[in-house]
């Protein structure tokens, strides 16, 4: 994809090519700024940068705004230097000095170790970041976009301060064309202040798992969430009915967490559905290949990672067209329906199940588009190509 035209505007985008060279990265002082290092898939995407950046040759350091995280262990096997600055969320007044005391601590680090350039990700770190690296004369500030502003709607202090952050801050980064479109829509922003660069996939997602032990007779459909309304999973649950009315019933594995299990249980019991609940896990790969089809059916969607995993796993996937879902399943690469659609849902279900060919086809032009445009050595190779660009250009500036 080249422009913002083929997910769905007018306007042209200024993009990394998907295909870059192998920079070096040696030299870079980079530092990378998050919030908590949970199981999120951003957290993922920057254990991947961060590793990457440093195999190339480059002086990393995440900081973390909060403490340790499930991927603490990750970045310590890594090699990579994590600094945490303790920041407790509070309520009330005290929020505001805890906010204020962390701010503090960053700018001192920064000012301290003097890297050439801080990439901050996710709302919190991003507003903090920009002002902090400002103040410690960071040469280059990038802010990351990962998800569109629906969770910003109507909360118009975090607008306005995204707003001021943005305005510190050199460049930024979006995961998907669609969440470029979104943020210059919201901020405002000039074509040339956003660069798209999709989010990486690490060697093992292309590899053959055995498939996981589901005991079941009927197709099974896979949904990778977790158990937010935003998810969908009540339509695929009604889909699910739609397709047992039909004489298709399938059996549907949800794997995640979150506050909508007990409604979803619910809702399936009174369906008659079939569903297994597994809880979060980590070995989605083995999901993956005893899946028949995964399905996200997303009501909202920046770049995600569950399709992009089922994608790398050779899996027809039938996804929401919302986000950067369109441009990830384009060409023939899986199946789109809308958002609240259970019907559409369950006809693409059908038709998945009903025509084995096509279903390997689509998972064979999405394993190979994705291991050419998703694989973390293109997303790392091309951080670094835009490192090393906005440093040029910060030396011009001087």
């Amino acid at each position: 994809m080249e422009d913002e035209s083929s997910a769905g505007g007018a306007a042209t985008l200024t993009a990394v090519p998907a295909q870059a060279s192998t920079p070096a990265g040696a030299g870079l002082r980079v530092c990378i700024v998050i919030g908590q290092l949970g199981l999120g898939g951003t957290e993922k995407q920057i254990v991947m940068l961060a590793d990457g950046l440093q195999r190339r040759g480059s002086d990393v350091t995440v900081v973390v705004l909060t403490g340790e995280g499930p991927r603490s262990a990750a970045l310590r096997e890594a090699g990579v230097r994590t600094v945490y600055l303790g920041w407790t969320p509070r309520p009330g007044w005290r929020a505001v000095s805890c906010l204020l005391a962390t701010f503090v601590r960053l700018t001192r680090f920064l000012r301290e170790t003097r890297p050439e350039l801080v990439h901050a990700f996710l709302f919190h770190s991003y507003v903090m970041a920009a002002p902090a690296a400002r103040i410690a004369r960071v040469p280059v500030v990038i802010a990351g976009r990962r998800s569109l502003d629906d969770f910003k709607q109507g909360r118009r202090m975090a607008l306005l301060t995204e707003r001021i952050a943005t305005r510190m801050t050199h460049l930024l980064v979006a995961n998907a064309y669609a969440v470029a479109a979104c943020v210059r829509r919201t901020e405002k922003v000039t074509t040339t202040k956003i660069k798209v660069i999709y989010n990486g996939l690490p060697d093992e997602a292309f590899a053959d798992a055995r498939p996981a032990h589901i005991r079941s007779k009927r197709p099974v459909v896979l949904c990778v969430a977790n158990f937010k309304r935003y998810k969908g999973h009540d339509h695929l649950l009604e889909a699910g009915r739609l397709l047992s009315d039909r004489g298709t019933p399938c059996t549907f594995v949800f794997a995640g967490g979150g506050e909508q299990r007990r409604a979803l249980i619910r809702q399936a019991t009174r369906l008659g559905v079939d569903l297994r609940m597994l809880g979060p896990r980590t070995d989605v790969d083995r999901l993956l290949a005893r899946a028949d089809a995964v399905v996200l059916p997303s009501l909202t969607e920046g770049m995600s990672n569950a399709v992009m995993e089922a994608m790398a796993a050779g899996r027809p996937v039938i996804a929401t067209a919302v986000g950067g879902s369109p441009e990830l399943l384009a060409n023939g690469r899986g199946l789109l329906v809308p958002p609240r659609d259970p019907a559409g849902l369950a006809d693409a279900i059908a038709g998945v199940l009903a025509d084995p060919g096509r279903a390997q086809a689509m998972g064979r032009a999405a394993r190979q588009w994705s291991r050419i445009h998703l694989h973390s050595d293109t997303m790392v190779d091309q951080h670094v190509d835009l490192y090393r660009g906005m440093l040029a250009a910060a030396q011009v500036r001087r």
